[in-house]
């Protein structure tokens, strides 16, 4: 699965610019997803310097990016005249997601399961889970 995974926030405290502190168990997480065969890209409002001293914290931390701030690198803008900048992902980490970011045990549960999060959070409360049918399908 392809995955782009935000920085302030959800790897690390929000503390932008500086970097915060790393946010529990966010890095061994995501070497774990790495080591399952997920491709992570780094999805991030840093430029410049401050993308590069993120960079090089998750480097520091075991997290290598396949790609930064852009699609994967056979999507290379000068090469192709449709370029577009959304990403070609199946998941997106972060903080800003509608009712915010669930703990990255909970994450890892997720991705590894392939859940939704309501069916997760059914489970947790012993209870059923609800068809994934449309009410149209059924008679």
């Amino acid at each position: 699965m392809n995955i782009a995974v935000d920085f302030d926030g959800t790897i690390v405290e929000h503390k932008y610019p500086a970097i915060g502190k790393e946010l529990p168990f966010a890095t061994a997480t995501l070497r774990q997803l790495m080591e399952d065969g997920h491709k992570l890209i780094l999805w991030t409002v840093r430029e410049g310097q401050l993308l590069d001293e993120a960079i090089e914290w998750c480097r520091a931390h075991g997290v290598r990016f396949y790609a930064v701030n852009q699609d994967f690198d056979d999507d290379n803008k000068e090469n192709n005249a449709h370029y577009s900048r959304k990403l070609k992902v199946q998941l997106f980490i972060d903080d800003r997601n509608v009712g915010g970011l669930p703990d990255w045990g909970t994450i890892y549960q997720l991705i590894s399961r392939r859940i939704s999060y309501e069916q997760f959070l059914q489970e947790q409360n012993g209870q059923e889970t609800v068809s994934k049918k449309k009410s149209w399908w059924r008679f």
